[in-house]
Order: structure tokens, then C-alpha cells, then sequence
């Protein structure tokens, strides 16, 4: 096993403790109510530093979504040729599982999350525009390995469909929400032939 290098350690550090930093105080003080530099002071880090991993206190919110996003576009596809559309919905969901696990791994933090979007109208549009790009990356993933993209796309956005289905019968519930998404999916296949 390689060991991670010194440098990316740091990274990861630094945008952790930005992430921690900004979270606590959401929690104190709400959104709205707080600035970058409150967030890099409580991380103990820059303006520069903290404008180097994210572009402004929303990115922030969503460092784990994009962290998903990241590693959903770097990622090899799992197998060789086009896959059928079941296979192509079960590599999506696949990728709805990942991103239900990690979302909910911090239950604190995903409750807040969740009211902090739910109470800002321009977070909920970050947020869809951060699903949409989750979708989009699948397709991609899909069509890369020769699957039509019409297809491709279709699979994608049926996934995030359950997604969506679950998240919205789970509401804030970190819980929930896998348990949600997975019988979103199994009536989704119980139609298909």
C-alpha cells in the first residue's frame, strides 16, 4: 500500500479543518450569518488558504458531495463494453449508495446540512445543481463505456430519481435515508421486466 505523501496529508487537513471550522459555526450562528474569514480564523488557516479548496462558504457545505463528484469523474469504469440498462441503473446506484454513506456518516452534521438547504433557497439551488452534476458524471461513466447516451443519461437521472424518492421520505433523518433510497430502488425494479 502506497503511503499518501506529506503535501496531500496537509491538504487534507487543512480543507477538514475548513469544513469542521464552518460547520460549528452554522451551528452557532445559521448561514447567513457567517463569514469567510470567521470560517478560516476558527480553522486557524488564511483567506487564501481557504479560497484555495473552495471558492466561497457554500462550496464549503458541499465538500463532501464534490469530494463524491471527484472521484466519480476520476474513476475507471468497473468493466469493459455497454452495459444493458439494469446493469447501467445498478452502477448508478451504486454510486447513489457511496454518496448515501457518506453524506450520512456524520449524522450531525447531515442534520444541519439538511435544514441549513432546506432554510436557503439559494443552498437548495447549489444543492440540485450539485445532484445534477452528480448525474451528469455518471452518464458520462456510462457512455464511456459505449453505452448510447441517450440510455446513459436515462439511467443516470432514474437513479438520482430514487435518490430523490428516498431522500424525501427521509427527510432529515440520516437513518433513513439509505433504507429509503434502497426501497426506492426495489420498486423501481419490481417494474421492470
Amino acid at each position: 500500500m502506497t503511503e499518501v505523501p506529506l503535501r496531500e496529508r496537509k491538504k487534507r487537513r487543512a480543507q477538514e479543518a475548513i469544513v469542521d471550522a464552518a460547520f460549528e459555526l452554522f451551528a452557532e450562528r445559521g448561514f447567513a450569518d457567517v463569514t469567510v474569514t470567521e470560517i478560516a480564523e476558527r480553522a486557524e488557516v488564511g483567506r487564501t488558504t481557504f479560497f484555495r479548496y473552495f471558492g466561497d462558504k457554500q462550496e464549503v457545505l458541499f465538500a463532501e458531495e464534490q469530494n463524491l463528484l471527484d472521484g466519480l469523474r476520476s474513476a475507471p469504469p468497473p468493466a469493459p463494453g455497454p452495459p444493458t440498462f439494469r446493469e447501467a441503473l445498478e452502477e448508478a446506484r451504486a454510486a447513489v449508495d457511496v454518496m448515501c454513506r457518506t453524506v450520512t456518516a456524520n449524522r450531525k452534521r447531515y442534520r444541519l446540512h439538511e435544514k441549513l438547504v432546506a432554510d436557503n433557497e439559494e443552498l437548495h439551488d447549489r444543492s440540485e445543481r450539485k445532484l445534477l452534476n452528480l448525474s451528469e458524471a455518471m452518464a458520462n461513466r456510462l457512455a464511456a463505456r459505449g453505452m448510447a447516451p441517450v440510455e446513459a443519461s436515462l439511467a443516470a437521472h432514474v437513479a438520482l430519481a430514487c435518490f430523490r424518492a428516498g431522500h424525501a421520505a427521509a427527510g432529515a433523518d440520516p437513518v433513513a435515508l439509505g433504507p429509503a433510497v434502497d426501497e426506492a430502488f426495489a420498486v423501481l425494479l419490481r417494474q421492470m421486466p
